[in-house]
C-alpha cells in the first residue's frame, strides 16, 4: 500500500475526533518528501516525531492498515543527535482543532537523513537541498551543531563522512553556493 499526505491527514483527523486530545506530529521520511514537492515519493508508512501517545496513533493506524513509525524523540533515534532547536524551526503543513501536522526546515531535514544515511538518504537530502537551495555551509554548520550536542561515539566519524559526501555531491551535482 502506497501512502500519500492527503490520505494520510483525514486518518489523523479521525483519530483526533475520536480520541478528543491534541495531536502534534512531525513528518519525516517519505511524506515529508511529497509535502517538500516530490510527489512521485512511495511511501509505505507513516514516519515522524509525536506529541502526543504514539502508542495510540500507531495503533489506530494499524488498525486501518496504515503502518507507522513514530517516535517522541527523533534526535534520539541516532547516536547522531538533531541539530538545537529543529523543533522550534518546522513548518506548518496542516493545522486544524486539536491537530498539526508539521515538516522539518529544510536543512533539519537534511540532516535527519544524513544521520541514517543510505543512497536513497542522501537522494531525499539532495532534493529537499536543491528545491530549497540550503547551500554546502548551511548544511555544513547544521551538522556541527548536531555533532556538537551528539555523544562522543565513532558513529560521528562516519556522520561527518557522509556529510563530506553530500556537500561534494551538492558541488558537482547543482548549482549551489559553497
Amino acid at each position: 500500500m502506497s501512502l500519500t499526505v492527503k490520505q494520510v491527514i483525514p486518518a489523523l483527523t479521525q483519530y483526533v475526533r475520536e480520541n478528543g486530545g491534541p495531536l502534534d506530529l512531525i513528518l519525516v521520511g517519505g511524506l515529508a518528501l511529497q509535502a517538500y514537492g516530490l510527489p512521485d515519493r512511495v511511501m509505505m508508512d507513516v514516519g515522524g516525531e509525536l506529541v502526543g501517545d504514539v502508542h495510540d496513533l500507531a495503533t489506530f493506524l494499524h488498525k486501518r492498515r496504515v503502518p507507522a513509525d513514530l517516535g517522541e524523540n527523533m534526535s534520539g533515534w541516532s547516536v547522531v543527535a538533531m541539530p538545537p532547536g529543529y523543533r522550534e524551526r518546522t513548518t506548518v503543513l496542516h493545522e486544524e482543532a486539536n491537530l498539526r501536522v508539521r515538516l522539518l526546515a529544510p536543512t533539519d531535514f537534511v540532516i535527519a537523513k544524513l544521520r541514517r544515511g543510505t543512497d536513497q538518504d542522501l537522494e531525499d537530502a539532495e532534493f529537499v537541498a536543491n528545491t530549497f537551495h540550503v547551500s554546502v555551509s548551511d548544511a555544513r554548520t547544521a551538522a556541527e551543531r548536531a555533532v556538537a550536542v551528539s555523544p562522543k561515539d565513532t558513529t560521528l566519524f562516519l556522520f561527518n563522512q557522509t556529510v563530506e559526501v553530500f556537500c561534494q555531491r551538492l558541488i558537482h551535482g547543482s548549482h549551489l553556493p559553497a
